[in-house]
Formats: C-alpha cells, sequence, structure tokens
C-alpha cells in the first residue's frame, strides 16, 4: 500500500497533492440527493439565480469529502484504522460548478495511542483550493493509524 505507517509522520510535515478534482453539476445534484440534502441552494438552478452567488453552490459536505479524498493517496492509503474525529471545519469560500479542487496537508501532531500499543494517532490539517489559488475549505483530522510492528 502507498500510505504511510504512524512512525513516517512528523510534526511540521507538508504535502502538496497531486491529484485534481473538477467537480460537476452531475456530482453536486447526486451528493445532495444521496445525502439527503434537499438545499435549494444545491439542486435548483432557478432558485440559486436569485441568491448572493447567482448560481447553485457545490455541496460543502462534498468539498469535505473531495478534500480528505484526495489526500488518502499520499498520507493514509491501507495504513490508516480509522477517522476518530474532525474538528474545526471551515469552508471560506464558495465552490461552484466546474472548479477544479486540489488539496495540501499538514502533519500538527503525532502521538502513540494510549490504549493501543501498536497504534498512533497522527493529527492532520488538510486544506483544500480551487484553480486561482482560492481556499475553499479547512478541517482538522485526527486519524488512527498502523505502525509497521501492529502492521497487518
Amino acid at each position: 500500500m502507498a500510505g504511510l505507517y504512524f512512525e513516517d509522520f512528523h510534526v511540521g510535515q507538508t504535502f502538496r497533492h497531486e491529484l485534481t478534482r473538477t467537480v460537476t453539476e452531475a456530482d453536486n445534484t447526486m451528493f445532495s440527493l444521496m445525502s439527503m440534502n434537499p438545499q435549494p441552494l444545491h439542486i435548483d438552478a432557478h432558485f440559486a439565480e436569485g441568491t448572493e452567488w447567482g448560481q447553485r453552490l457545490f455541496n460543502s459536505m462534498f468539498t469535505l469529502a473531495i478534500m480528505v479524498g484526495l489526500s488518502v493517496q499520499d498520507t493514509t492509503l491501507g495504513t490508516t484504522i480509522g477517522n476518530l474525529g474532525f474538528s474545526d471545519v471551515t469552508f471560506p469560500a464558495p465552490v461552484f460548478h466546474g472548479d477544479t479542487l486540489r488539496a495540501e496537508t499538514n502533519v500538527l501532531a503525532v502521538r502513540p495511542s494510549k490504549s493501543r500499543s501498536t497504534q498512533g494517532i497522527v493529527t492532520f490539517e488538510h486544506l483544500c483550493f480551487k484553480q486561482d489559488g482560492t481556499l475553499v475549505a479547512r478541517c482538522e483530522r485526527a486519524a488512527l493509524m498502523k505502525t509497521r510492528g501492529g502492521a497487518n
């Protein structure tokens, strides 16, 4: 697997992820309806034209998922046991259909698990930018990670 083990992370480490993702109207509609979110800002073009945005907003929960997903290949693919939590989630600027998203990840904290001797906890800061460099999302994520000695 491409993912890094707990021992491979250190505070201050930064990853600029190469994968990018252009978001579409179909993505937005599908995700909004699949997640039972009937917000007209996402699925009703006529309604959205009358808002300050003048168009539909891309669903922020999908933006969050894409941001974290873009990081997986370089950081946790096959080596994470699970997410322990997300905090400080912000969306400082809107995402619209046709925007291309990219992500960066910073390692904020690394510590051995107190209750699981073969695992550790890494706290990541994920940042998501659109094509013009505008920051559109940020979050902190705590992940329970495998150690080399505890890997299966």
